[in-house]
């Protein structure tokens, strides 16, 4: 027999959604950080066996919207629980748990739709009192080959191989976005906590030529004020996020990478739609 199911990686931000995906998939698929809604794409993770697909969707952390940004990170949440065969709700067990929370989980569990509740990062202090399925910890390993058996038992089985992607694939994401996350990551990390969410990486060149990828990359911010502290004194913060970025780069497409960041300011952009399509993220109805 063989399996093959998409299944829905669902949570607030924060909660391990991403460092979770690529544990199960064993590739980089989704960035990762400590500040909220680092996610803002649906991203596929394609983890492939003898006789298994297992198809996760990560998606952005669930928040109240505030701008047109947000409006469509929550949309791609909706859109990713509308075909899925199975839910993952991940809850941040190192954290207490709020009602709105509670009654959000209590509300996925009465569609039609299973649902698997994981609490993560048991690592640390347990605080949540949400009764989850499973207890895992992403970072150690721990429990997640418990949790991939519990999932596959819970997708569509078939007699003849039904897998939706060629089995080489682990992601749907082109090589583009992948290195444009990877600048994302890196700048989330290095700069203060104001400036993040109002910044986004555009790719103006790419270009592949024997050992060596010559990648060119715009990062968006919103304020002039802002495009000083992403330069840093004498550039150095955007040349520690450009080799940051570079090393993740090189070892995604295994050849030499010069990256050129730019830092190019467009005033409130997260509420246009046109540079949300610009910059990737397209609200298909």
């Amino acid at each position: 027999m063989y399996t093959c199911g998409y299944v829905a990686i669902v949570g607030r931000a924060n909660a391990g959604k991403s460092t979770l995906l690529n544990a199960l998939i064993g590739e980089k698929v989704a960035i990762v950080s400590d500040k909220p809604q680092t996610t803002r794409n649906n991203i596929l993770g394609i983890r492939t066996e003898k006789n298994s697909q297992i198809i996760f969707v990560d998606t952005p952390g669930i928040h109240h919207s505030k701008n047109h940004l947000d409006k469509f990170m929550m949309k791609s949440v909706r859109s990713a629980l509308a075909g899925v065969d199975l839910i993952l709700y991940l809850v941040d067990g190192s954290k207490p748990t709020d009602q709105e929370e509670k009654d959000y989980i209590e509300k996925l569990k009465s569609e039609e739709c299973p649902i698997i509740v994981v609490l993560t990062k048991n690592d640390k202090p347990i605080k949540t009192d949400v009764q989850g399925d499973y207890s895992i910890s992403s970072v150690k390993n721990e429990n997640l080959d418990i949790l991939l058996k519990a999932i596959l038992e819970k997708l569509p089985k078939s007699a003849k191989k039904n897998f939706i992607f060629d089995e080489e694939y682990y992601t749907d994401k082109s090589v583009k976005f992948l290195v444009a996350e990877y600048v994302r990551e890196a700048a989330l990390r290095k700069l203060s906590d104001e400036i993040p969410h109002g910044i986004a990486v555009d790719i103006t060149r790419f270009d592949e030529r024997g050992d060596i990828t010559t990648i060119e990359a715009d990062i968006i911010c919103e304020r002039d004020s802002h495009k000083g502290i992403i330069i840093g004194k004498g550039g150095q913060t955007l040349r520690k996020i450009g080799e940051d970025a570079r090393k993740q780069a090189e070892d995604l497409l295994g050849t030499k990478v010069l990256l050129k960041l730019f830092v190019k300011v467009e005033k409130d952009w997260r509420d246009k739609q046109s540079q949300l399509n610009s910059y990737g993220y397209t609200d298909k109805k």
